[in-house]
């Protein structure tokens, strides 16, 4: 894969990420904030941006967005080879995480 390409592959990932993450906020900013681990007032930041600032902030040669599975105990649950069942994988997790946000 040559650098071209890979920059039109983290243009297209930013694009999609920030087109997603303005429709999450449109419909439920608080879950989106949640959802997207970001404060309120880059909700609102987001929110407000016109399709060719979106498109400009996309362009960019690094990746906006991030994975959030920094805990070894997150990665242990979600690799995990036993069943949901009798693990809670991340069913559980997310579970537990939906009890604690109501």
């Amino acid at each position: 894969m040559n650098t071209e390409h890979m920059l039109a592959e983290i243009r297209d990932a930013n694009l999609g990420f920030l087109m997603l993450a303005q429709k999450l906020i449109a419909q439920d900013k608080a879950e989106a904030v949640d959802c997207l681990g970001i404060t309120g007032a880059s909700a609102d930041l987001l929110a407000g941006l016109s399709n060719a600032q979106v498109m400009k902030l996309a362009s960019g040669n690094t990746l906006l967005q991030r994975f959030r599975m920094d805990d070894d105990m997150v990665f242990g649950l979600i690799t995990s080879h036993r069943t949901p069942a009798s693990a809670g994988g991340i069913g559980g997790l997310l579970a537990g995480r939906t009890l604690a946000a109501a």
